[in-house]
Order: structure tokens, then sequence, then C-alpha cells
């Protein structure tokens, strides 16, 4: 089939190449010069496990091509996909200016039937307002179909290739066809694609990012009640994760979800059901929580240094908001930063990835070290904030003998504390005993 893919985003990039993966054709559109021409040459600008091998070798054999005409992006397309951001406006709805945008430009050039796809995460009602778009200035045939996507960044290409299900919204039998068709490569080991109605789509995408949100808030809760009652927050995550109603994953405790989705997601469904008049209680507990989580481990910091942190230095591992990505976006290493040196203390910080786009972000208001144990020189403690795996079994003789002091506050727990007391250190986690 030929593709279209409007937006070079993280979703967009990652859409594109799959489906030039598995034999499409696929040009993908952007109004960014910039990025347009270093995609063309071969230079990947975002990082994602798997997705620069694989883009290489679509590039190389002509199934993926990059341009910023949207004119000329579409001419011979089947498929549009609209892969373009949906920033938080100041209220939390969902700003909707560039993909409604793009569905009036693209009213003034069909000349056949299309299929115009939602790719994007977008409140309850966009198909609508897409087709309304269109229609302004098309009178010919063409569908809007919801298809939202659920690509977890770190495992992105995984979950495109492999997914658990995907979520088709149309009334169309005609769009029904071309999106079956489309998708029958990835679904060959009888996972569902699942036809709704459009609404329902888009509803589907905010229910389940909020949920998830959801369990990550309601652990980080238990881990506070830990710390109060002497219970160990591993212990109960395990107890509770057995019973296969409730399940495993989502029941880490730490410092809180960032990133370019449950945020967002999560106002973005509050903001829509107060438009329709209900009060989504949880979801605001939801966010409260969150938001209070990611300076969990600042109380107990002050408290150590007798709240006086001047002068004081830390060493942080890990700047992204999740292992295994560049992004920063709600990253709670950002917020503790700012607490710190709001407090006058001084950060080094390290990241596998990370580190450019913080250092767009601050510039020079932390230093950048070249790898892990070099953040640690001069430093009085070492702050974890992300749980990349290279962080997971340290040299601690390294940390030792480059840390003033043997003091670690962990947001991602991954110590034992056995371990942690014979080797002398104080260690404070999320949810469980501090060691002395």
């Amino acid at each position: 089939m030929k593709i279209t893919v409007v937006g070079t985003g993280y979703v967009g990039l990652v859409t594109g190449t799959c489906f030039a993966e598995t034999g499409n054709d696929v040009t993908c559109v952007d109004i960014d010069a910039d990025k347009i021409n270093k995609l063309s040459k071969g230079e990947i600008t975002i990082y994602e496990p798997g997705l620069e091998k694989i883009f290489l070798r679509n590039l190389k054999e002509n199934r993926l091509r990059f341009t910023t005409s949207l004119s000329d992006g579409i001419k011979d397309a089947a498929i549009i996909f609209l892969a373009l951001p949906t920033p938080p406006g100041e209220d939390g709805s969902a700003d909707l200016k560039y993909i409604l945008g793009v569905a009036d430009d693209l009213g003034k050039m069909l000349t056949d039937y299309k299929v115009i796809i939602d790719k994007s995460t977008v409140p309850v009602g966009t198909a609508e307002k897409v087709q309304a778009a269109i229609a302004k200035n098309y009178k010919g045939e063409f569908d809007v179909v919801s298809n939202p996507e659920f690509l977890r960044e770190g495992v992105a290409v995984d979950d495109f290739m492999k997914p658990d299900r995907v979520v088709i919204g149309t009334n169309s039998e005609r769009a029904r066809k071309v999106m079956g068709d489309l998708y029958a490569p990835f679904v060959r080991q009888g996972n569902p694609v699942i036809f709704m109605d459009e609404r329902s789509a888009e509803l589907t995408k905010y229910a389940a990012n909020s949920f998830l949100a959801t369990k990550i808030s309601f652990m980080n809760e238990v881990a506070r009640l830990c710390e109060k009652l002497g219970a160990d927050v591993d212990m109960v995550r395990r107890g509770i994760g057995s019973d296969d109603r409730i399940g495993r994953r989502f029941l880490f405790p730490g410092i809180g979800y960032g990133g370019s989705c449950f945020p967002k997601d999560v106002q973005a469904l509050v903001k829509s059901s107060s438009e329709v008049n209900y009060d989504f209680e949880i979801l605001n507990a939801v966010m409260k929580v969150n938001e209070d989580q990611k300076l969990h481990l600042i109380p107990g910091i002050k408290k150590y240094f007798n709240n006086n942190l001047k002068g004081k230095k830390f060493a942080i591992w890990g700047l992204a908001f999740k292992p295994n990505t560049d992004d920063i976006r709600e990253a709670p290493a950002l917020y503790m930063i700012d607490e710190l040196t709001k407090e006058g203390a001084a950060v080094s910080a390290f990241d596998p990835e990370a580190m450019k786009n913080v250092r767009n972000l601050m510039g020079d208001k932390i230093e950048f070290a070249e790898n892990q144990y070099d953040a640690l020189k001069d430093a009085d403690a070492l702050i974890i904030a992300t749980e990349w795996n290279e962080f997971r079994t340290p040299d601690f003789s390294k940390i030792t003998n480059s840390l003033k002091n043997k003091i670690i506050f962990d947001g991602r727990n991954l110590f034992d504390l056995a371990a942690m007391k014979e080797l002398g250190f104080h260690y404070e986690s999320v949810g469980r005993a501090t060691v002395n």
C-alpha cells in the first residue's frame, strides 16, 4: 500500500518506519525542513532501541522517503496518517490546531477517495472535527478513522510490530476493509483487531493510559504508607501482583510517572470530563499524587543534611523519565534538580541518552558527566532518578571512593537493603526501610 504519515515526531517516525518494514511505500511529511533533511540523509532524530536498523534498511530500499510538501506527500497515497502533536493547553485540554490545520489543507488537496487516520492521541469527537474540516473544501468521498497508538517508549518497535491489540474506530465498511488489510501482517498470531465507533476508539486510548497511571499512583500511595507503618512495599507488591486480577505490571513504586503520554492524557481526560459536567475524582487524585511523588526524596535529603543544602553537591543518575529513551518531558529528575538548586545545592548528572536534551533546556545550570562514576566526584550523595540497566549493578567500590559520603537516595529501588547495609551505605529508597 502507499501510505503517507504527516508528522515525524516519535509516533510518526515509528509508525512510518514500521509500515515500511512490512513492504509498504511510505512517505513521511513534516514542516521542519532541517529534520526532513537529516532523515533523508539517514540521520535518525529520536532515540528508540531497534528503530535505527529498520529505518536505515527501508530508507536504502526506497520504501521510506521524506518531504516537506504535503501535496507531494499525499499524491499517490491511499492512506494518510495524522501523527501530529496535541500539546496540553493551559486548561489541560488537548490542542488540536495542528491536526485541524492539516485537515483543512487536505480538504483543498484531495482529488479521490482516501482514508485519513487520526494516529495522535485526541479527545472524543476529534474524528468528527477532522471530517468537518476536510469537508469544507472537498465534496468527494473520504473516511476519517480513529486508530490510537499504544507505543511504549523504549519498546515501541516491538509494540508496533507485535501489538497486543489494534483498535480501529470507524463506521465505514470501506475503511474497515482498508484498515483490516493494512494491519493483517501485524496480527498473524491472532492478537485482536478491535473495530468500534470513532468516539469509543478515541476514549479507549485515554482510558488505557489513565488506568495505568492510576496503578502507578496507587502503588506510590501504598509505598508512602509502608514507610509510616514499617512495612516493605516490595513484599506488598509481590503479594498483590500474584493475583491475576491485578497483575504484576505497573506495580513498582518510585518517584512518579512522566513522559509525553501519561501526564498529558490524564489531564486531557479530566478536562474532557469537566466539559460534560463530570468530575473524574479518581484522576484528579492521581494527578495530585504524581506531582507530590516527583519530590518524594527531597524531604529525606533535607532531613539528612539538617535542612541546609547550600554548598552541597549531589550526583544524579538518570535524567530521562524512564530508561531506553531520551525523552525528558515531565521527568522527575528535572523537578528534583529545580528543588536542589533552589536550595543552593550543585548537581552533577549522567544519563546514557538524555543529557543533550537537558543541556538544551538547562544550559550550565548543572554539570554533565562523561559517565556515571565521573558524576560522583566530590558529591555529598548520589540520587538515582531513572532505572537504566547500567545503574542496577554498579561498582560500589568506585561509588565509595568517589563520593564524599556513602549516601544514596534511590527513587527506583534498584538495590537490595541487606546488601546496602553490609556495604555500609546510608540508603533511602521508596516504601522500604532506611538503611544506616
